[in-house]
């Protein structure tokens, strides 16, 4: 889920997660890759001098013998403008600690690119502005107002891993409890508070999760070129990950089978400004539940809580964040494009694709050369199993009076929009506000659109 990202989990526990379709991208334009490559413009800047400094000279002693860390704290806060589910007004608001840490064996070991790596989270505050006034709760959610948000208040290991390189650098490997960020999809930063805005869209395949939760691994990584990687490996799939029991867990109870992702991600330079794309599909042998499918009855008709459930199903992710205008011939100032597109098995997957573009713009204003412009759209679409199976439920509880409690809405398209300024106050303090519009929250028709204002923080200590 890039650090602050998150699952999404669906509302009703007897609706299993796996996986959506997939898309083409092709691109007219010439590839140019000798020119050198500088991420900043696409959001991949790096990290700032925090708050305290050296620490009294704390942190020089512990670089110099290999332990690198970025120790951070993050708030994010929605207010329900206007529309939405639930008219009554709230402010929601989440926050987290996170300490992201490298311990360098190569200077110890000579073994190349050899590392210890590891993830903490401490998240506060289960308090979600996306289901508790924006979209219709007799729903699965498809998108969160505030990314962030994971479901609990909690302290948890996000991984705990060991790599190292081979084949003079070009074969990097992973072995550990891992977490899908540390080496797939990671093309596109987490800087929108609209979570499906934040990063690329292969956690909507729901079968692996986002940033502070672990699961069993081993993944490599191998350079074809300077430019191309090809990246793979083996995972658990362990729908009890995300659960409390599980947050320092070494166990793998409840795995349920294996991950199997594969992806291509080609950096490069196009017209001489940065690039980055990706292309990947992501197997599963874990049983996944039918949406629509409920086993017949002995009367003869069809029960929507007995479930059929498929042996394997796929989920394919692509994606791009081009640089396209620099600015003054400064590097680190210009604007940026991105897409990404998710689509999976629309039999298990209550999300059947959803797509986001999104407009990045880093030194606007002479006099803010640091801070950035955001603006993006993302288009869901909901599975057609999915909607089935609220059909199947309503006429088994004989409903079709949207205002009756027992009655399933019918989810299918939804858009919504995110525009934000960061501000760079301080290298180490960052205030975001942002505007949201959500149009069909949910997929449901019913709901009015809504407007919601956010504001995120981040501190870097």
């Amino acid at each position: 889920m890039k650090p602050h990202s998150n699952t999404l989990i669906p509302t009703r526990s007897k609706i299993r997660c796996a996986a959506v379709i997939a898309g083409c991208l092709t691109l007219p334009i010439s590839v140019q890759a000798e020119t050198a490559w500088n991420g900043t413009v696409l959001g991949f800047e790096a990290q700032p001098e925090g708050m305290l400094g050296d620490m009294l000279g704390i942190r020089p002693i512990l670089e110099n013998n290999g332990f690198h860390y970025n120790l951070g704290y993050l708030s994010e806060s929605a207010y329900n403008a206007g529309g939405g589910y639930n008219h009554d007004k709230k402010t929601a608001y989440i926050d987290q600690f996170s300490l992201t840490f490298t311990q360098d064996l190569e200077m110890w070991t000579g073994i190349p690119d050899a590392a210890i790596e590891g993830n903490i989270v401490n998240r506060n505050h289960n308090d979600n502005m996306t289901t508790e006034r924006t979209q219709d709760p007799r729903v699965s959610f498809n998108d969160i107002a505030q990314e962030s948000w994971g479901g609990q208040s909690i302290t948890r290991l996000g991984w705990l891993t060991f790599a190292r390189s081979f084949d003079d650098r070009r074969l990097h490997w992973r072995i550990g409890m891992m977490n899908k960020n540390q080496d797939f999809d990671q093309i596109i930063p987490c800087d929108f508070q609209v979570l499906n805005q934040c990063g690329g869209k292969s956690a909507n395949s729901l079968t692996w999760y986002n940033w502070n939760v672990h699961y069993w691994g081993t993944t490599v990584q191998y350079k074809l070129t300077p430019e191309l990687t090809l990246k793979t490996g083996v995972l658990e799939q362990n729908p009890q990950a995300p659960a409390r029991s599980h947050a320092w867990s070494w166990s793998t109870k409840g795995s349920k089978g294996v991950l199997l992702p594969v992806e291509a991600e080609l950096k490069t330079t196009v017209n001489g400004l940065p690039g980055i794309y990706n292309l990947g599909v992501l197997f599963t042998n874990a049983p996944q539940q039918d949406l629509s499918e409920g086993k017949s009855q002995s009367n003869g008709a069809t029960d929507p809580e007995g479930y059929d459930s498929h042996d394997r199903t796929w989920f394919m992710y692509t994606g791009f964040n081009q640089q396209i205008t620099q600015r003054d011939g400064d590097p680190n100032r210009g604007m940026s494009l991105s897409y990404s597109l998710g689509v999976g098995d629309p039999r298990s997957n209550y999300i059947h694709y959803s797509q986001a573009a999104s407009m990045r713009y880093r030194g606007l204003f002479d006099a803010r050369p640091d801070d950035w412009l955001g603006f993006g759209v993302t288009y869901i679409k909901m599975s057609d199993h999915y909607r089935q199976n609220q059909v199947n439920i309503n006429d088994f509880n004989q409903v079709d009076d949207y205002g009756n409690a027992l009655y399933r809405p019918l989810p299918g398209h939804s858009v919504n929009a995110d525009f934000y300024y960061q501000i760079k106050v301080r290298p180490w303090l960052i205030l975001q506000p942002d505007l949201q519009y959500w149009y069909r929250p949910a997929g449901i028709k019913e709901t009015q659109d809504a407007w919601i204002t956010g504001l995120k923080a981040i501190v870097t200590f």
